[in-house]
């Protein structure tokens, strides 16, 4: 399928506009970076306990700072987002004192919105909790269930409460869907359990170690992979192109990094994961359009540089649009549809894929050219393949036989450089004596 056909855009006319935007925004990410003392990493690299809250109505965050500041002094809060979900963060302690911490923000918060009655709260229970407060009431109501049924209707209630109502219940007429919930089953519910205005969502727990290795590792795996690149792409072209589309990767690498400092996300493990995963789809994107200009300069011998990168780009434009605009799409849908868990990956894909494809074109042909203009100054090329030979004669063979020459025929003694378009002083001028020589009388 191809969208764009025998497009002509002067693609490197709008070089220096990019490059600028692109120096602006790295500056700034960087300047966010310093002013806020470095960058915000998760509990995943950091180290601490940290624990995610829902409630079923906008967070009181100044009574639940209130009450933790008492309990658990150097805990944080925030709120997440577009969201009715707190994160609570404590900092990083001895591993004996991050279990201590963590059950201490959990007694707190139960201890806040605790039914007075003393009831179950369903919201926070577990089967084990739930299935003991609704044995007695069952009974007490005619309801005859077994052991073995009993914790199934139990497991059914969380398994709906989880993975349907994200944790929380509004109502337990909710749970009239539920297989094996009847209304006695409903009923006793309503009578021996309440429910809560919030839900733990999740509760985690890093030791400062933990932390301090993860964050070595996830540096060392990112240079390791564009290091490899590097010297894959060494090999399968030339340093000029390895050069050119690793410094567009890491281009892409550091201004999605200083979008997470400027817009406060952490990065976790999972914004890792999508960095790797940007390098590696950067990449190939540069390197389909790398490819393209190595063919042409087989084809294309007498053509400028500047103005083959461009026949390049051109033919590669449809791809190009055609894979970063569906690639663009998913990640759009992780981004607006993933959740709180997913919205840190999916915000690094989206930014490194806008990133990416204009930095293959706008980034790493240009830094092409530069290199390639600095090499011809040296003496060097990108290097071209011998032209095709002709029919029936290998190529760089010498006919056999004698050879004639018209008399006063032009020798070409000099051809354009491959690649450059420039020719050299005195190409195409006839030499004297140029004709065939006449052979001594004896």
């Amino acid at each position: 399928m191809e969208l764009f056909k025998n497009t002509d855009f002067d693609f490197l006319r709008w070089k220096w506009p990019f490059i600028t935007a692109s120096l602006v925004v790295t500056a700034a990410g960087f300047v966010s970076w310093i002013a806020k003392g470095g960058l915000h990493y998760g509990i995943d690299f950091r180290g601490g306990a940290e624990m995610r809250l829902r409630f079923n109505q906008e967070p009181p965050m100044d009574r639940i700072r209130k009450a933790l500041d008492e309990k658990v002094p150097g805990a944080s809060l925030q709120q997440l987002t577009g969201a009715q979900e707190v994160e609570v963060v404590t900092p990083i302690k001895n591993e004996k004192e991050l279990n201590a911490s963590r059950q201490a923000i959990e007694a707190t918060l139960r201890g806040m919105f605790a039914d007075s009655s003393g009831k179950l709260d369903v919201n926070n229970s577990s089967v084990e909790s739930l299935s003991e407060a609704l044995r007695q009431p069952l009974l007490d109501a005619g309801v005859a269930l077994s052991e073995m049924q009993l914790q199934e209707v139990v497991q059914n209630i969380e398994n709906f409460r989880n993975q349907q109502r994200s944790g929380l219940l509004t109502s337990f007429d909710e749970l009239s869907s539920v297989k094996g919930v009847t209304p006695q089953i409903i009923d006793a519910l309503k009578k021996s359990c309440v429910l809560g205005p919030f839900t733990i969502r999740s509760a985690d727990v890093v030791g400062p170690k933990i932390g301090a290795d993860l964050q070595r590792q996830a540096i060392e795996a990112t240079l390791y992979a564009l290091a490899g690149m590097l010297v894959y792409i060494w090999f399968r072209f030339e340093w000029i192109y390895g050069l050119a589309a690793v410094v567009a990767v890491f281009h892409d690498t550091l201004i999605t990094i200083g979008l997470f400092s400027l817009t406060n996300k952490e990065i976790t493990l999972n914004v890792v994961a999508a960095l790797l995963t940007l390098v590696g789809y950067s990449m190939n994107d540069t390197i389909v359009t790398f490819d393209r200009i190595r063919e042409n300069l087989k084809i294309l011998r007498r053509e400028k540089l500047e103005h083959l990168i461009n026949i390049s780009v051109n033919q590669t434009l449809s791809r190009t649009v055609l894979t970063s605009g569906l690639t663009l799409l998913t990640a759009l849908s992780l981004w607006i549809f993933g959740g709180a868990v997913l919205n840190g990956f999916s915000f690094a894909l989206v930014w490194g894929i806008i990133f990416g494809t204009y930095s293959s074109v706008f980034i790493a042909s240009p830094i092409l050219l530069l290199a390639q203009n600095i090499a011809t100054r040296r003496g060097a090329a990108l290097p071209v393949a011998e032209a095709p030979a002709s029919k029936g004669r290998p190529a760089g063979s010498v006919a056999a036989g004698p050879q004639t020459a018209t008399p006063g025929a032009a020798r070409p003694v000099a051809k354009s450089a491959p690649g450059t378009g420039k020719n050299v002083p005195g190409a195409g001028k006839n030499v004297k004596g140029a004709g065939p020589k006449k052979a001594a009388r004896g």
